[in-house]
């Protein structure tokens, strides 16, 4: 398997239409060539064209921020002279001086197929500046690691913010190639966008299903994202950023825990078993305890749960990291009907709107679960008919072999 930046550091043909013109890059740490070498250095020293800026996402361009929203400066590079701007500082939405500083934008970032991911919404802006200043962006294509699975809610009307740029599904199936396709149509952009696709990616086998496993080194496309476990959990965990309780920040397997000092995870467990056991296949969920050395609940042992998707049982079709996240927060209610379980605070520079609420696309979680006649079968129709949307939604827009649409029993 080749990826995008691979074929065009390779391939001069790819090469030739930006010859003469002012190049760009945004890229991040996991902004890497087969050989581990960083895009930027790769593209530096093929020397076919002039590189004269490079642009960072949330946590820079090398991945210097470790924290969640934790800003970064604009800069010079030390090594090649040229600036470095930040996406995820002063501003979020390009300005016209930094658009300035290029014709061609590269976009070489690995994402993890989830709508909130922040990535995804600089991208979208992105393509806004591009079309409205006649700039030729590019997407250099790479692996989405959750796979070709669509599962979760859109986000609704309303409802757009840093971590939701458009009515997508959380977790979309698509790679970031295929996602810029959708949001130029989406959009309606007039926009010169070329994807260079990967060669021999194939989505659907197992066990990578999705991520060349022993082809490709796994790389933190952001600090947290430790893991191939992770990124398969993450349409579900991230949910938990915006509750009371901790998704293991702190610990060495972040966002693939979650649990707090002051429950029985080990009761909520059995509870989500009786509840709706079908939301909780396709993976190992195990109890565990954990002590965050910092965030949420800092030094103090928490129990929780785990997620494991890196074992032989996991199986990729039947594994649903939404409705398993949103299962354990219904049966924290049930378990604790008083217990505060949504967290307010200032959120990806929102302040007056709740974080869960952000985070799922809208109010419909935060009241299924706070509604105590509520049941699984509520919340699973609506989800269907959102993933049915969805996977009609984004067909045109494929790129590589392709997954098979939702049903109620898959």
């Amino acid at each position: 398997m080749k990826l995008g930046i691979d074929r065009l550091l390779e391939d001069p043909d790819l090469r030739k239409p930006l010859h003469g013109r002012r190049v760009a890059l945004l890229g991040h740490a996991a902004s890497c060539t087969a050989t581990g070498q960083h895009s930027l250095d790769a593209l530096m020293a093929l020397g076919s064209f002039k590189v004269t800026a490079v642009f960072g996402p949330q946590h820079g361009v090398r991945g210097e921020k470790q924290d969640n929203m934790i800003e970064t400066e604009d800069s010079i590079d030390p090594r090649y002279g040229i600036p470095v701007f930040s996406l995820y500082g002063k501003v979020r939405y390009p300005t016209d001086t930094m658009l300035d500083q290029f014709d061609v934008l590269l976009i070489d970032l690995q994402d993890i197929g989830t709508r909130i991911y922040t990535y995804v919404t600089t991208l979208a802006y992105l393509i806004d500046a591009c079309a409205r200043s006649g700039r030729t962006l590019y997407v250099l294509d790479r692996p989405n690691p959750a796979g070709r699975p669509c599962e979760g809610s859109l986000l609704e009307p309303g409802w757009e913010s840093f971590v939701g740029a458009a009515p997508i599904l959380m977790r979309h199936g698509l790679t970031f190639g295929e996602l810029a396709r959708w949001l130029a149509d989406y959009r309606g952009d007039d926009l010169d966008l070329r994807v260079i696709p990967m060669a021999g990616y194939d989505p659907t086998s197992g066990p990578g299903f999705g991520w060349p496993i022993m082809e490709r080194p796994w790389i933190n496309p952001s600090p947290n994202a430790s893991s191939l476990n992770m990124a398969r959990c993450f349409a579900g965990t991230v949910l938990l950023e915006g509750t009371t309780l901790s998704e293991g920040r702190g610990t060495t397997v972040p966002l693939e825990v979650l649990g707090a000092p002051d429950l029985d995870f080990e009761r909520i467990i059995t509870r989500m078993q009786r509840l709706c056991p079908t939301w909780m296949e396709g993976a190992l969920i195990r109890p565990c305890w954990f002590e965050p050395t910092f965030h949420k609940h800092q030094g103090t042992l928490c129990s929780g749960l785990q997620i494991h998707t890196d074992q032989r049982d996991y199986r990729h079709d039947r594994f649903k990291p939404y409705r398993l996240i949103a299962l354990a927060l219904k049966c924290v209610r049930l378990e604790r009907p008083d217990y505060p379980l949504w967290r307010d605070f200032h959120y990806e520079y929102e302040t007056e709107r709740l974080a869960i609420d952000l985070l799922s696309g809208g109010t419909v979680l935060r009241h299924w679960v706070d509604d105590s006649e509520a049941t699984p079968n509520d919340l699973e129709q609506r989800l269907q008919d959102d993933e049915l949307q969805w996977f009609d939604s984004r067909a045109g827009c494929q790129l590589y072999a392709d997954g098979v649409a939702p049903t109620p029993d898959s």
